[in-house]
């Protein structure tokens, strides 16, 4: 959009619209005074949730002159934008922020800032609630709308939202080593069409590539850089309550999520009691829970949440009875948590595709399972079987908040 000076400073004759805003800066000494900060991230949050467009940081939207930035004002006027991206904006924005020279009409060369907004992955809330763009115009979106956007961005498009572009991410935040790994002898040994081919970048504008959210969250360090619920909260309890007096272990486990599902079920077994028995041949011992069935309830809800919706993370919660494991993320219409043990449901194709092919880590191989994920379907039902066999209880599956999250309930053996 706007790919040249001369297309941008057309478009600014022309004035505002709903892909263009221009903004006059003005400074009080080392800070900006306007626009106001609240307001910015109002229209911010409005054009991301709209079909995307620039902002040019330097022109009056009335006369439509080119007002410019004090050169040494440039970084204050980046930082003051970038934190109200990342502070003043739920979910924080992801913007491409650009220091340029256009020239007025006099011929004087004036620098300003251009922040490019995508049209975004999430519908975004600014200090005073949900706006769109229409027009040059900022309009807080009814209640119907919303829901309606809510609905378009995290449902309809489900099964597609693992392939979709990050903005703001770089192709240098895909770890060399962790893409590697994928690698066979049938890949194109031309780095970026591999990258392609997997779909972990893919052409988010004319020629240029980002990551996509499966290249982000599986051969990325940090995929909450870019993706800040993308973890696993987990909370060991002494007792059946969460209180945070009988908290015995919390961790946030991040990384890529093969590395996430290992330190899940890592922290299950640091956690979990297990009652030793003397018999005629020696000693037995008797773990509260089977780990295969809570690797399989950990690899299902990393590879099948919700990744569209921002602010829910996976929660892991051991007490001394149970394991609760929730997963943001409705169930499709055409499936309830009474069928999930006899229907498949895959939310997250790519990424399901992707753990197919990550080996199961050796500090977890007791599960008898070579790669991490299992394309036939059996992940509930091996739950169910071994966790009855251990405990003689079967596992609970619920929904609540209107279907918008899955707990799963794992009881320990007596």
């Amino acid at each position: 959009m706007f790919d040249t000076d001369s297309e941008l400073l057309k478009q600014i004759l022309l004035g505002e619209d709903s892909s263009l805003a221009l903004k006059d800066v003005r400074f009080n000494g080392n800070s900006v005074s306007s626009p106001n900060n609240r307001i910015m991230a109002d229209e911010l949050a409005a054009m991301a949730n709209s079909c995307g467009g620039v902002f040019v940081l330097g022109v009056d939207s009335k006369s439509k002159m080119i007002t410019g930035i004090p050169e040494d004002k440039l970084d204050i006027a980046e930082t003051w934008i970038r934190n109200i991206c990342h502070d003043l904006i739920e979910p924080q924005l992801y913007c491409q922020i650009a220091k340029a020279h256009l020239f007025d009409s006099k011929g004087d060369e004036k620098a300003v800032i251009r922040v490019d907004v995508a049209r975004s992955l999430f519908v975004h809330k600014g200090p005073n609630g949900y706006f769109q763009r229409i027009g040059s115009a900022n309009r807080e979106m009814a209640p119907e709308y919303l829901a309606r956007l809510f609905q378009e961005r995290s449902q309809t498009r489900l099964i597609y939202f693992d392939e979709q572009a990050v903005p703001g991410a770089s192709v240098n935040s895909l770890d060399k080593s962790l893409r590697d790994k994928f690698r066979s002898s049938l890949s194109p040994d031309d780095d970026h069409e591999f990258l392609v081919k997997m779909k972990f970048i893919t052409e988010y504008e004319t020629g240029v590539f980002v990551p996509t959210v499966s290249g982000i969250l599986m051969v990325s360090d940090e995929p909450q850089e870019y993706l800040r619920s993308a973890y696993i909260q987990a909370e060991a309890y002494r007792g059946t309550e969460r209180d945070s007096a009988d908290l015995l272990d919390t961790r946030d486990i991040t990384g890529p999520l093969d590395v996430q599902i290992r330190d899940a079920c890592l922290f299950v077994r640091r956690n979990m009691k297990i009652r030793a028995e003397k018999n005629e041949w020696g000693r037995s011992d008797h773990p509260q829970y089977s780990m295969r069935a809570v690797f399989e309830a950990v690899v299902n809800a990393v590879a099948h949440r919700d990744y569209s919706i921002s602010g829910s993370k996976i929660r892991l919660h051991m007490f001394a009875d149970r394991i609760e494991i929730f997963s943001p993320g409705a169930l499709p219409d055409s499936l309830s948590a009474e069928t999930l043990p006899f229907r498949q449901f895959s939310r997250n194709g790519l990424i399901s595709s992707l753990l197919a092919r990550c080996a199961v880590p050796l500090d977890i191989s007791d599960n008898k399972r070579t790669f991490i994920m299992d394309n036939r379907g059996e992940g509930v039902p091996v739950i169910i079987k071994d966790s009855v066999a251990l405990s003689g209880i079967a596992p609970v599956y619920q929904t609540f908040d209107d279907n918008a999250e899955l707990l799963l309930t794992i009881y320990a053996a007596a």
